[in-house]
């Protein structure tokens, strides 16, 4: 192995760490939040407004952020930013009692996650520029093993120690993340490139394929925060799932989700293309959402997210390739802003429009809402897909 070789491993080490912190950070509550709100005797409208408010503010936040980053030329200090404000939204659940501490903390942890638009374009610039779709499947499968740790985390903690003992452990987290995070390399080019002009702002929004991903991804998003990011841990307890059983809900989605990435790259895609891959993990999204109100114990309830764990995991990364695929490098937290911040609506509408449902109609409501927009992103990927198998024969025709 070479010196250039070993630095670059280094480097790519020590991003990767921060990543897994940085997610650590923001999900080790995630699985306990729903019953939490619970306890706490917060109903599931509030609860929605709650879990909601987490998108509610990236949808703000996200592209500013984008725009912010482009112009200042750097990604590190927002690496930073992701990390200490993770720290601060822990800090804010334990702090009180009162579910507007609960508010404050979801919110300031969306602040945390609008970041996410800087660490994805840092790590894309540790790849080739053409080899962004490997890059993403990558940072995803991080992405999925620090939420798969935290998550995973969470039960454990809450079972032996308490609630609010998981919001101190994030905060101890976050806080060693966001000092390992001023180690992170950020390449050269970033310094050198002009800033973005507003006419490439607009140009880069009405990019066909980052508005299709950005579609998908909201009503992706909207399933994935109704079900496990959402009310699925509810529906476990409600089963009569102790603390400790979350954490093995959490290891039968997130374990087959981290997987995904790598399999649907490497043997789905060559198979049956992108689209044939992101259709076929929306439409089994959909059943297994479908089933989680129908199964009558907790292990049919595990079983399901098994198979919904991976077929999330499949279009969702893909989603993400495809948003930035056909972008310069210089504009790409631009286009990654836009993306994150578009479907971001999902984040936050999924849950609210699910938890007033679930008031009305009981927790199957939500889940049937979830299942019903799986089938429709299923369905809007078929068509999309036709439509470009119908154009690409009939450019062929016309070069004949």
């Amino acid at each position: 192995m070479t010196a250039t070789q070993a630095q670059h491993r280094r480097r790519f080490a020590i991003y990767s760490f921060v990543t897994v912190l940085y997610w650590v950070t923001l999900y080790i509550y995630v699985p306990i939040l729903s019953p939490y709100m619970e306890a706490k005797g917060i109903g599931y409208t509030l609860a929605g407004i709650v879990l909601g408010s987490y998108g509610l503010v990236q949808i703000f936040v996200r592209l500013p952020i984008g725009v912010w980053s482009d112009r200042l030329r750097v990604r590190r200090p927002f690496v930073v930013l992701g990390l200490a404000s993770g720290a601060v939204s822990c800090l804010l659940f334990a702090a009180g009692a009162h579910w507007g501490w609960t508010l404050a903390a979801r919110a300031v942890g969306g602040v945390s996650a609008s970041c996410w638009v800087a660490y994805t374009v840092l790590f894309a610039s540790y790849y080739d520029k053409n080899d962004t779709t490997r890059a993403m499947g990558h940072i995803s499968t991080l992405t999925v093993v620090g939420q798969l740790i935290g998550m995973g985390l969470s039960g454990w903690i809450a079972g032996v120690w308490g609630w609010t003992a998981t919001f101190w452990t994030g905060l101890a987290i976050g806080t060693i993340g966001a000092i390992c995070a001023f180690a992170v390399y950020e390449p050269r080019e970033g310094v050198d490139r002009e800033p973005i002009r507003p006419s490439e702002l607009k140009a880069v929004m009405r990019l066909p394929i980052l508005l299709k991903a950005s579609l998908l991804s909201i009503l992706g998003h909207s399933v994935l925060f109704i079900t496990m990011f959402g009310f699925t841990p509810l529906q476990a307890v409600k089963l009569g799932a102790t603390p400790g059983q979350l954490s093995l809900l959490v290891f039968a989605f997130m374990i087959p989700h981290a997987a995904a990435a790598s399999v649907t790259s490497r043997w789905i895609v060559p198979r049956i293309g992108v689209w044939g891959s992101v259709i076929t993990g929306f439409a089994l999204s959909a059943v297994c959402t479908l089933a989680i109100s129908l199964m009558p114990t907790f292990g049919g309830l595990a079983a399901t997210q098994i198979v919904n764990g991976f077929a999330q995991g499949m279009h969702l990364p893909l989603l993400l390739g495809l948003a930035i695929r056909h972008v310069e490098p210089r504009l790409r937290a631009t286009a990654m802003g836009f993306y994150q911040a578009v479907y971001a609506i999902g984040m936050f509408a999924g849950p609210f429009v699910a938890g007033i449902i679930s008031k009305a109609a009981g927790l199957a409501g939500g889940f049937y809402l979830g299942g019903a927009l799986g089938l429709a992103a299923a369905g809007i990927g078929l068509y999309w897909s036709a439509r470009e198998r119908r154009s690409a024969k009939a450019a062929a025709s016309v070069s004949l």
